[in-house]
Protein backbone atom coordinates (compact mmCIF):
# COMPACT_ATOMS: atom_id res chain seq x y z
CA UNK A 1 0.00 0.00 0.00
CA UNK A 2 1.37 3.83 -0.83
CA UNK A 3 1.76 6.14 1.56
CA UNK A 4 3.13 9.23 1.59
CA UNK A 5 4.94 10.82 4.23
CA UNK A 6 5.35 14.34 5.30
CA UNK A 7 9.28 14.91 6.74
CA UNK A 8 8.52 17.87 8.67
CA UNK A 9 5.36 16.27 10.34
CA UNK A 10 7.32 13.31 10.96
CA UNK A 11 10.24 15.16 12.46
CA UNK A 12 8.04 17.67 14.66
CA UNK A 13 6.42 14.69 16.41
CA UNK A 14 9.55 14.13 17.82
CA UNK A 15 9.52 15.70 21.55
CA UNK A 16 13.19 15.47 22.49
CA UNK A 17 16.56 15.67 21.11
CA UNK A 18 18.75 13.16 19.74
CA UNK A 19 16.18 10.83 19.42
CA UNK A 20 16.34 8.88 15.56
CA UNK A 21 12.83 8.38 14.16
CA UNK A 22 12.57 5.44 11.36
CA UNK A 23 9.74 6.86 9.47
CA UNK A 24 10.34 4.22 6.19
CA UNK A 25 12.97 1.80 4.16
CA UNK A 26 14.04 1.56 0.63
CA UNK A 27 16.30 -1.46 -0.23
CA UNK A 28 17.28 -2.37 3.01
CA UNK A 29 17.92 1.49 3.64
CA UNK A 30 16.57 2.71 6.99
CA UNK A 31 15.23 6.33 6.45
CA UNK A 32 15.32 8.44 9.81
CA UNK A 33 14.50 11.94 11.22
CA UNK A 34 15.90 13.33 14.09
CA UNK A 35 16.43 16.90 15.68
CA UNK A 36 20.11 17.57 16.70
CA UNK A 37 21.11 20.57 18.53
CA UNK A 38 24.55 21.94 20.25
CA UNK A 39 26.07 18.54 19.73
CA UNK A 40 29.58 17.22 17.86
CA UNK A 41 29.86 13.84 17.37
CA UNK A 42 33.15 12.04 17.49
CA UNK A 43 35.04 11.16 14.13
CA UNK A 44 33.86 7.87 12.84
CA UNK A 45 33.66 5.94 10.01
CA UNK A 46 30.70 3.97 8.38
CA UNK A 47 32.55 0.71 6.87
CA UNK A 48 29.63 -0.84 4.68
CA UNK A 49 27.11 2.36 3.69
CA UNK A 50 27.54 5.41 2.48
CA UNK A 51 25.50 7.93 4.56
CA UNK A 52 23.04 10.92 3.22
CA UNK A 53 22.22 14.18 5.61
CA UNK A 54 19.42 15.90 4.63
CA UNK A 55 18.72 19.46 5.87
CA UNK A 56 14.52 19.73 6.96
CA UNK A 57 15.49 23.18 8.71
CA UNK A 58 18.51 25.09 10.09
CA UNK A 59 21.98 24.47 8.55
CA UNK A 60 25.23 22.03 10.06
CA UNK A 61 28.97 21.45 9.36
CA UNK A 62 29.70 18.28 8.14
CA UNK A 63 33.81 18.07 9.14
CA UNK A 64 36.25 15.78 7.66
CA UNK A 65 40.05 15.40 7.01
CA UNK A 66 39.62 18.33 4.41
CA UNK A 67 37.67 20.12 6.80
CA UNK A 68 34.19 22.07 7.10
CA UNK A 69 31.55 21.78 4.82
CA UNK A 70 28.40 24.00 5.54
CA UNK A 71 24.84 22.58 4.43
CA UNK A 72 22.18 23.90 5.15
CA UNK A 73 18.21 23.74 5.00
CA UNK A 74 17.53 21.89 1.79
CA UNK A 75 20.26 20.95 0.81
CA UNK A 76 21.83 17.11 1.52
CA UNK A 77 25.34 16.03 1.22
CA UNK A 78 26.35 12.34 1.17
CA UNK A 79 29.05 10.60 2.86
CA UNK A 80 30.98 7.73 0.73
CA UNK A 81 31.21 4.94 3.18
CA UNK A 82 35.17 4.89 4.64
CA UNK A 83 35.18 8.35 4.96
CA UNK A 84 36.08 9.89 8.06
CA UNK A 85 33.56 12.19 9.39
CA UNK A 86 31.26 14.02 12.46
CA UNK A 87 28.59 16.24 12.42
CA UNK A 88 29.37 19.89 14.03
CA UNK A 89 25.59 20.96 14.92
CA UNK A 90 25.40 24.20 16.81
CA UNK A 91 21.29 25.39 16.21
CA UNK A 92 18.59 23.25 16.66
CA UNK A 93 18.69 21.40 13.22
CA UNK A 94 16.35 19.02 11.82
CA UNK A 95 17.77 15.73 9.44
CA UNK A 96 16.35 12.83 7.12
CA UNK A 97 19.03 10.77 7.11
CA UNK A 98 19.25 7.75 4.87
CA UNK A 99 21.66 4.73 4.96
CA UNK A 100 21.61 0.95 4.81
CA UNK A 101 19.86 -0.50 7.81
CA UNK A 102 22.69 -0.95 10.67
CA UNK A 103 24.76 1.45 10.23
CA UNK A 104 23.83 4.08 12.95
CA UNK A 105 24.33 2.59 16.56
CA UNK A 106 25.03 4.17 19.74
CA UNK A 107 28.52 4.69 19.34
CA UNK A 108 28.11 6.48 16.22
CA UNK A 109 25.06 8.45 16.79
CA UNK A 110 24.77 9.13 20.27
CA UNK A 111 23.38 7.33 23.36
CA UNK A 112 19.91 7.47 22.72
CA UNK A 113 19.40 5.90 19.27
CA UNK A 114 18.22 2.95 19.81
CA UNK A 115 16.99 0.82 16.93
Amino acid sequence: MLSKVSLLKEVNEIDQLYVYKKIGFLNHHALSVVQVENRTLDFHIHERSDELFYVIEGQFHLETEDGLIEVSQGEFIIVPKNTLHRPVVNKLTKFLMIELEGTLNKENSGDLYAD
